[in-house]
């Protein structure tokens, strides 16, 4: 272990420290405010690490020890220098319906289980909590804790190891974030308060306020008012910051990216399935200055496209229902009659087959329902999930290409003898239809390499390309969210706070 830098011992009294960051409600900016904070710890030498309890996403990423966590966590390790691990995240839930997740422990997959299933289960999961804490503890100087959701959830109260169930065992501080932008930031604040207990409440070291428009001298008597009224200090007023590319926990962008003018080069159109998974597979192409892209939601428009993709799905063959209730397959074959081209990625490769068999049920009854069938592919569910990081060479240009596999299916057909993508070790990977309109892969992640992403948009009909380095643009975007914190946040203080937790 490192010593420890002087600028973090006059910060921190030379002691390793926990913090855990709260917020008023979902998408507060939990997650941005530890990566912020990783990263100014990482740029003056501290080891620290992200932690988040528990996780409800279908974005997340494959770790260096072989497992699953959300894909904000591996955002925050990388802001921190260093791999994502299984340690990072160790419960992460994945919604297969509106009552029922799979339930990850410690990176793999424990069982589907209900809600109320899992709230009897919560005990068992709070035990693998404390255990990875307790390695971060001792392996780290400084842990960066998200919570979940918002502590003021007080049905959830009882065996709750997602917020203050967690402070209240390990004894942490917590500071409290609330997106001003949302509205209502001091009702925010006051409510969540008023729905804590004495012991969770004295646990609020401090507010932050993000995601702030406009003049901030406006917001001075509102501050004031509020420590005032609640004794506790605003640790600093955060802007709203523009164009970041950093991954989402789970929501989806909520605007359109639409190249300008004749910059356009590529028209991309993907379906927002209702368990759309690893969304963040797109963000490269949303960054892209030439690609038009677009998500399509139910009962939408069906906009003219170069390139439709059918994403990952956490439930194939629900959502495969759903598209053709939609109206898509008959689209999508219009699509390809007028010369357009089809890529699938992960369930979408699995729904491009000509069947999907789940004789184990594990995806809701079991059965089979019929593929597009535009792939010579069937694809079978098994209960071992594929889970691993992998590097290879597209089929198409012959690029490098780096991803990651997130699957419980097991594909087979003669459409694989034309693979998408060769993986080191001579593997084949996913599938290309003859007449090479349609593609599929298993790879999560293709299009952050920057040689993949321009091999993928010139097959797709794109010329004249700008090459673009997404993961340059990531690691851009977290130093500048690093360099606002350290403007708006007074650090002192929140290094403080760290001092006094672990």
């Amino acid at each position: 272990m490192s010593e420890i830098p002087v600028k973090f011992q006059a910060r921190t009294g030379g002691r390793r420290g926990t913090l855990m960051i709260q917020g008023t409600t979902s998408d507060a900016g939990k997650s941005t405010v530890v990566a912020g904070l990783c990263r100014l710890l990482y740029r003056e030498g501290v080891r620290v690490a992200p932690f988040k309890p528990q996780n409800m996403a279908l974005n997340s990423a494959v770790t260096s020890d072989g497992g699953e966590i959300g894909r904000a966590q591996a955002l925050q390790a990388q802001a921190a220098g260093i791999a994502p691990h299984t340690d990072f995240n160790p419960v992460l839930l994945k919604p297969s319906s509106d009552r029922g997740a799979q339930v990850i422990i410690g990176g793999k997959v424990m069982a589907d289980l209900d809600a109320r299933a899992y709230h009897e289960y919560k005990p068992r999961a709070m035990a693998a909590v404390l255990a990875a804490y307790e390695r971060l503890r001792t392996g780290y100087e400084a842990v960066l804790v998200e919570g979940a959701g918002s502590p003021a959830e007080v049905n959830l109260r009882s065996r709750d190891i997602a917020n203050m169930g967690f402070a209240e065992a390990v004894d942490v501080p917590v500071l409290l974030v609330a997106d001003i932008d949302r509205g209502g930031v001091f009702a925010q604040m006051i409510g969540t308060l008023a729905c804590l207990s004495e012991s969770e409440r004295a646990r609020i070291r401090g507010f932050i306020i993000n995601r702030f428009r406009g003049d901030p001298s406006l917001l001075t008597s509102g501050l004031t008012w509020l420590e005032e009224k609640t004794g506790i200090p605003v640790l600093g007023v955060l802007p709203y910051l523009h164009g970041l590319h950093l991954d989402g926990e789970d929501m989806l962008p909520a605007q359109r990216h639409k190249a300008a003018g004749d910059a356009a080069r590529l028209r991309v159109a993907v379906p927002v399935l209702p368990r759309i998974s690893n969304h963040t597979d797109f963000d490269a192409l949303r960054a892209h200055p030439q690609v038009d892209f677009r998500y399509v939601g139910p009962g939408e428009v069906w906009p003219a496209s170069d390139l439709v993709i059918l994403p990952g799905s956490k439930h194939v063959r629900a959502d495969l229902a759903w598209l053709r209730a939609q109206g898509w397959e008959p689209a999508i074959a219009r699509h390809l009659r007028y010369g357009g081209k089809v890529l699938g990625i992960c369930g979408g490769l699995q729904m491009l087959g000509a069947a999907i068999h789940d004789p184990l049920g594990l995806e809701g009854e079991a059965g089979m329902t019929p593929g597009l069938g535009w792939l010579e592919i069937e694809t079978t569910m098994q209960a071992q999930k594929q889970l691993r990081v992998v590097t290879g060479r597209l089929t198409a240009g012959d690029a490098p290409v780096t991803g990651y596999e997130i699957h419980m299916g097991v594909t087979c057909g003669a459409a694989l003898g034309r693979p998408a993508v060769w993986l080191e070790g001579g593997i084949a990977d996913g599938a290309r239809s003859a007449d090479d309109q349609v593609m599929g892969t298993y790879l999560h992640g293709l299009f952050d390499t920057p040689e993949a992403l321009h091999a993928l948009l010139t097959w797709a009909g794109a010329r004249d390309l700008a090459r673009q380095d997404y993961n340059a643009l990531r690691e851009a975007s977290l130093d500048r969210l690093a360099d606002s914190f350290a403007e708006h946040l007074d650090l002192a203080r929140v290094w403080a706070c760290l001092r006094q937790g672990g």
